[in-house]
């Protein structure tokens, strides 16, 4: 995922914690029914992360700074990445349908919304 020119939000003051970040991609993944094979926060200029064809999720440590809100766009886009690789209409439904899930933490998916692809 690409960062914007003008970012629409604010950094933190705080840094979230590694450990906390690492929880939240892996609470998503179960989620999402992913298995991501490496998790890796590193500086990156140009994206906020990255996805590989062999499951590598690679974040910048930028994104450490960010509101959780944003934090949750960019891992549920990369993670949804390891069931659809491309960026077409199925990719932007089922994101927009999991970003939705997650304003409401204590809402689950139904068992058909969480069926792995």
């Amino acid at each position: 995922m690409k960062k914007a020119a003008t970012p629409k939000w604010q950094p933190l003051e705080q840094t979230v914690p590694v450990d906390v970040f690492r929880t939240e991609v892996e609470a998503w993944a179960k989620r999402l029914g992913v298995s991501p094979r490496e998790i890796h926060i590193r500086p990156m200029k140009r994206k906020w992360a990255s996805c590989s064809s062999r499951g590598r999720l690679t974040f910048s440590t930028e994104l450490l700074n960010q509101p959780a809100e944003f934090r949750r766009e960019v891992i549920v886009h990369e993670l949804l990445h390891l069931k659809i690789p491309n960026h077409g209409r199925l990719f932007k439904a089922l994101l927009k349908a999991y970003l939705e899930l997650g304003k409401d933490p204590g809402v689950e998916p139904s068992p058909r919304e969480a069926k792995p692809l």
